[in-house]
């Protein structure tokens, strides 16, 4: 029954992936991204990593989306976007797509062992904490900034600017 509800989670999760490449509409791209990230949470709560589960609920599908959306909805949220451009993204992504392809063969091929002990004996949340307020502060200091930027410069690109007299 866990074999049929990974498979299930991770098709979900591919598929709303593909959704979110190769739909026309900002907003519904950004909605299955949502979905995703949702299915990738779930990915987590099975695999007993439920402090990452929540978090990919919270930070991700909650407050992110809620980002992405709400710049979105500042650009134009009815404009088609990469219209009569399939063809170059295909031929862009395609060394993308080899290079995944690879990654996970390799993964399936060389296996890790699972560690010893439940992740509750090892203390995740402290692992994890650790790992991100000693050894990856700078790198998450530095996403915070690049989101905010990305926001500050959506809004100046939205910015209307009043007709011009002659």
């Amino acid at each position: 029954m866990e074999l049929v509800v990974f498979y299930l989670f991770a098709a979900l999760a591919v598929v709303t992936a593909l959704v979110v490449v190769f739909v026309q509409r900002a907003v519904y791209g950004a909605l299955s991204l949502i979905v995703c990230f949702a299915a990738i949470a779930g990915l987590f709560v099975q695999m007993e990593a439920k402090f990452l589960g929540a978090i990919q609920i919270i930070v991700y599908a909650g407050a992110i989306m809620v980002l992405f959306l709400f710049v979105i909805m500042l650009l134009d949220p009815q404009k088609e976007i990469f219209v009569g451009r399939k063809p170059a993204l295909l031929i862009y992504a395609s060394p993308l797509v080899i290079f995944f392809g690879y990654v996970l063969l390799r993964a399936l091929l060389d296996a890790p062992q699972p560690a010893q002990g439940s992740l509750a004996e090892r203390g995740a949340i402290r692992e994890v904490a650790h790992a991100l307020f000693q050894d990856y502060l700078l790198p998450f200091e530095l996403t915070g900034i690049l989101i905010l930027v990305a926001v500050l410069g959506a809004m100046v690109l939205t910015k209307r600017r009043p007709a011009e007299t002659e």
